[in-house]
């Protein structure tokens, strides 16, 4: 009798709850889902307190919590109000969907995977994306400075030193969308909304054989956070040389429909990267100012249909550290970006149990940058405008993916993707003597389209072996390309002048095989093997740029990269609450795009013949009861070229140099304690060797710089090996207010990022700041 009550009561009443850690800190983003006996799903996450309320509920259902950092729980419905305390996820339990397209326990993936959680991402005291993902010792951006002065085309990623450059070989993408700049490839880590993340999960290895293009290198998922009821977080902080920063993330649900938006705005006055031995008049603050908002709606009218609608805007303007010498107002060297991001789509359970998904995205954007040049690197007094440039873009895609659990050892998953890009460099060129009379007009573009077939199926012989097989097919065609250029004033073309550049296109296939061996509970083995694929970008193929005194020019002729790469790796769980993985990696590139030394003041992009990436990576993470969490990670990389013949013969070969931009060694150390009664402490140290500037490994940082940061003066080739520490801490001060102070670059190391002229990473920067979360009832 008393159970029939319940039941109705359960029925015709909200169930409420909140959901706890093991220290009695409440979850909040977690995952509500609650399964009938029917088969329906009902939804909801938990808000900023830990709390969530769902209505009219089958007295026989279950319910399911999920959260990032934490192991599923179920359990039946036995009262309209729950407590609920999760525990932490065994090291080897996260859910990824990243490196198969779909949800799998990291223990069962034959890759290399990363995941920071949003834990790690509120504990750094980083202020920008791509300085919470140096936890990461395989992730580095083409030079080594932060976003926060970094001109934004130097902003590619390479994994592991697959091609470092501007231009990424890493797919990022944000749920699931592409996120690199279409024209460039590149990454505006600025525009990463991090307070609404929940996980950046991080596969280290090619992943053409999934997403194509972009992702010869690997893939970057950005993770958000769900929507949760009734939810208002705001997060102002204020860092050294004037820099306000404040985010802002509000949620709420209404039965079928769900919404979040967010928001963030920076500003800093900056600092000189130019190394203090070679300053001069031309040399000011480099510095940046940064806004980006978005909206996402939610839709599921029922358990089997889901659907989504995101827009954003980004708006970014940076001052790169020098101005004009010669007029009357300094013009400073300065560019900015304005991007308008649309993206939906919709998720269906057919009747036969799969599942069909499609999402479609479009990218509206400009790039705007003008080019100083420095006549006399040694007094830097004189700097004139010596090119200005505007790229606008417009890039529309499509995804379409199939996925069915065929039986209790398949699953299939297969489908077919799209993207157009159609892109400008418009660029003046301005006189040799005082920069204020345009000389040359160049309009030089074209649209490149692609398109690829994918398909994988994870199959599970038996019980202690899982293989991955799949392939892509990627077609790819570049059109409608020419160069305009016209001599100014007289209006009349130039020899280069070309309306009709020659027509590319490609047809590739991207296997990959890999296979998983749990030799027992604690110790699990696996092996890839792949091949991946990258066509030049529009602004390898077309457009040109200058660095100091260097020019790199454009290359209309480049063709597409293939990457065949092995890896091979183990996992091993020596004690319950401690992971420790190896993996041996070899890939070999052949024609991949590099910036080639012509002369002492131009370079130009080249395919080079092959190169090969090889290496060892480790990783650890240990968990000591529920306050402290240890981890660290190193990567060795051997990075050369083995093959380079163009013509004519170079005056320097370059077989056996390194790659630019890849140190050797990198390492990272972390320490996390936790503890809600007294305080969050995270401390962290990042390390990397010496890594060469140039493709002829020559150049060499001068004696005075070194001196000035305090370096041995027995000057090397390259930029000096150096580490730093980063440190924060937090404490909740009332309910729902923490408060913090966090530091990067601990001791102000001064460390070198580029040459000709040197310049020098960010100095130490101290934050502080509030965390502040709202929920109504």
């Amino acid at each position: 009798m008393w159970s029939l009550l319940l039941a109705l009561a359960l029925a015709q009443t909200s169930i409420t709850g909140i959901v706890k850690d093991t220290s009695g800190g409440v979850v909040s983003g977690a995952s509500i889902i609650v399964r009938t006996g029917s088969g329906v799903d009902l939804r909801t996450t938990t808000g900023p307190d830990g709390r969530f309320t769902l209505d009219g509920v089958d007295p026989n259902a279950t319910i399911i919590i999920r959260a990032g950092g934490f192991a599923e729980q179920r359990q039946r419905l036995s009262s309209p109000e729950i407590e609920i305390t999760l525990q932490p996820a065994g090291l080897l339990e996260t859910i990824t969907v990243t490196p198969t397209r779909s949800e799998q326990r990291l223990g069962n993936i034959p890759a290399s995977v990363s995941v920071i959680d949003a834990a790690q991402i509120q504990q750094s005291p980083a202020l920008v994306a791509d300085d919470v993902l140096r936890q990461v010792p395989t992730f580095s951006l083409f030079r080594r400075s932060s976003s926060i002065t970094a001109q934004p085309t130097t902003q590619g990623v390479s994994l592991r030193g697959i091609g470092p450059s501007g231009v990424s070989r890493t797919l990022v993408l944000l749920d699931g969308v592409p996120f690199n700049d279409p024209f460039g490839g590149w990454v505006y880590w600025t525009r990463v909304p991090m307070e609404n993340l929940d996980r950046v999960e991080i596969v280290e290895g090619p992943s053409s054989n999934l997403y194509g293009n972009y992702a010869m290198g690997g893939v970057i998922n950005l993770v958000s956070s769900p929507a949760a009821r009734r939810t208002l977080e705001l997060k102002p902080q204020y860092s050294t040389f004037s820099s306000p920063k404040f985010d802002v993330f509000g949620s709420d649900v209404w039965g079928k429909f769900s919404m979040s938006a967010q928001a963030s705005v920076f500003d800093t006055d900056g600092f000189k990267n130019v190394a203090a031995s070679e300053r001069g008049p031309v040399d000011v603050n480099a510095n940046v100012t940064f806004r980006h908002f978005s909206v996402k709606g939610d839709y599921a009218p029922n358990s089997r249909v889901r659907a989504f609608g995101r827009v954003g805007y980004f708006r970014e303007e940076r001052n790169n550290g020098k101005v004009t010498t010669i007029d009357a107002t300094p013009t400073p060297e300065a560019n900015d970006t304005t991007w308008t991001a649309v993206n939906g789509g919709v998720r269906l359970e057919l009747p036969d149990a799969s599942a069909l998904q499609a999402t479609v995205f479009g990218d509206f954007n400009t790039f705007r940058a003008n080019f100083l040049a420095v006549p006399n690197l040694t007094t830097r007094a004189i700097a004139r405008v010596t090119l200005d440039q505007r790229v606008p873009t417009n890039a529309v895609g499509a995804v379409v993916q199939w996925a069915k659990t065929l039986n209790a050892t398949n699953q299939l998953t297969a489908g077919v993707d799209f993207r157009w890009i159609d892109g400008d460099s418009e660029e003046d060129a301005f006189d040799a003597v005082v920069g204020r009379t345009r000389t040359l007009r160049r309009v030089s573009g074209g649209t490149q389209r692609s398109t690829g077939l994918f398909i994988q199926d994870i199959l599970t012989p038996v019980p202690r072996v899982t293989i991955t097989a799949g392939a892509r097919l990627d077609n790819w065609r570049n059109y409608d390309a020419h160069n305009l250029e016209t001599s100014l004033p007289s209006g009349s073309p130039t020899a280069a002048h070309n309306p009709n550049l020659p027509e590319r296109d490609d047809t590739v296939v991207s296997p990959r095989v890999a296979a998983m061996y749990r030799l027992s509970d604690e110790i699990n083995v696996w092996s890839s093997f792949s091949y991946g694929f990258r066509a030049p970008t529009l602004n390898e193929l077309y457009r040109q740029f200058r660095v100091g005194a260097i020019l790199t020019q454009a290359n209309f002729d480049l063709g597409p990269e293939r990457l065949k790469g092995g890896e091979i790796g183990v996992n091993v769980l020596p004690l319950s609450n401690l992971l420790v993985r190896a993996t041996f990696f070899d890939n070999r590139i052949r024609n991949p795009v590099a910036n080639v030394t012509l002369n002492a003041g131009t370079r130009r992009r080249q395919n080079l013949g092959r190169t090969q990436v090889r290496g060892v990576q480790f990783d650890a993470d240990y968990r000591l009861g529920t306050d402290w969490r240890v981890g660290g990670g190193y990567v060795y990389d051997d990075a050369r070229v083995r093959e380079y013949n163009p013509i004519p013969a170079p005056a320097v070969s370059l077989v056996g140099k390194y790659l630019p931009q890849v140190p050797r060694h990198r390492g990272s150390f972390r320490v996390i304690y936790t503890n809600p009664s007294f305080a969050t402490v995270s401390f962290d140290v990042e390390g990397t060797s010496r890594q060469f500037e140039d493709d002829q490994n020559l150049l060499v940082v001068p004696a005075a710089a070194l001196s000035g940061a305090g370096y041995d003066v027995s000057a090397q080739p390259g930029l000096p090996a150096f580490g730093i520490v980063n440190v924060s801490v937090s404490r909740t001060v009332v309910r729902n207010v923490d408060v913090y102070i966090g530091a990067q670059n601990v001791f102000d190391q001064e460390f070198f990022v580029g040459l000709a002229p040197t310049t020098i990473g960010s100095p130490r920067m101290v934050s502080v700041g509030a965390r502040i979360r709202l929920a109504a009832r």
